[in-house]
């Protein structure tokens, strides 16, 4: 049986060792939550939040199959509403899509049993947590280098309200529940023109003491350096707040575009794109 933990501590020491930010925000209670196979004594667990979810201890079945559980039981929720508002369609829906990632091979062998054609193998980057790696004066330099005919802003309420609007960049605000917890934990630069959002950096998610970076750009806007005037500004906020701007690269060229701000390289890792069907 599966348990949502109120005390989540009690699944740290099967994520000990862990340096990604989004398993310590459910460690810390700041967002997302942790499942595992007993509410005392957890020797499986799962760290969920957004569009991740992370497996520790004895790899367990029943835990890696309760994403896809949990997304029947919100569709049929979901149905069920949208019946009865006469035709409007209801955004309560989960998400078609997470991405998986294994303790080891075992988990990872597990995900592929039981997902099987749906789960899709990937390898992302892990970039080195180093806080005391950036160079202020070139971060500086990146963030003052704004193209003419565009603007820098942070995110305040009215661009938050605005961004969850836009589907390619939602993602900059979308893990918090309103503007109030952003303000408190979250923290972005956007780049404008013509007071429409082109590239921003921004946190996707937020732990204590730091955030886990996002970086988009509108498609029409790519190529010219804008993500990476974005992110250096994010950085240089972050190291004013004391916050640690921690960096997950899905690609090469995320990876390089750390690089270019000042992180380095740590390793490759297995992650499983799970879509249901």
């Amino acid at each position: 049986m599966v348990h949502e933990l109120n005390d989540t501590k009690k699944a740290s020491p099967l994520f000990k060792g862990s340096q990604e930010s989004m398993i310590w925000s459910c460690l810390q209670n700041v967002m997302g939550r942790i499942y595992a196979d007993s509410p005392e004594h957890p020797v499986s667990a799962m760290a969920l939040l957004a569009d991740f979810c992370f497996f520790a201890g004895k790899p367990d079945a029943e835990l890696v199959r309760y994403w896809a559980g949990m997304c029947e039981a919100d569709r049929a929720a979901g149905s069920a509403a949208q019946s009865t508002q006469s035709g409007e369609t209801s955004n309560s829906l989960p998400p078609r899509f997470i991405i998986m990632v294994p303790q080891n091979r075992a988990w990872g062998e597990l995900i592929e049993e039981c997902y099987g054609e749906n789960a899709k193998k990937v390898t992302r980057y892990a970039i080195k947590k180093e806080p005391d790696i950036f160079d202020r004066a070139k971060l500086q330099a990146a963030a003052e280098s704004i193209p003419p005919g565009y603007t820098m802003k942070m995110i305040d309420e009215a661009l938050y309200l605005q961004c969850r609007q836009i589907p390619w960049c939602r993602d900059w605000v979308s893990n918090y529940t309103d503007y109030a917890m952003y303000r408190k934990y979250g923290l972005g630069a956007v780049i404008l023109k013509d007071g429409e959002p082109v590239s921003g950096a921004s946190s996707y998610t937020s732990y204590k003491g730091g955030i886990e970076i996002q970086i988009d750009t509108r498609k029409d806007c790519r190529r010219k350096g804008l993500a990476c005037i974005c992110g250096a500004r994010l950085i240089l906020e972050c190291m004013e707040r004391g916050w640690y701007p921690s960096w997950d690269a899905q690609n090469q060229w995320s990876v390089a575009l750390a690089e270019k701000l000042g992180y380095r390289f740590d390793h490759a890792y297995t992650a499983y794109e799970v879509s249901r069907k």
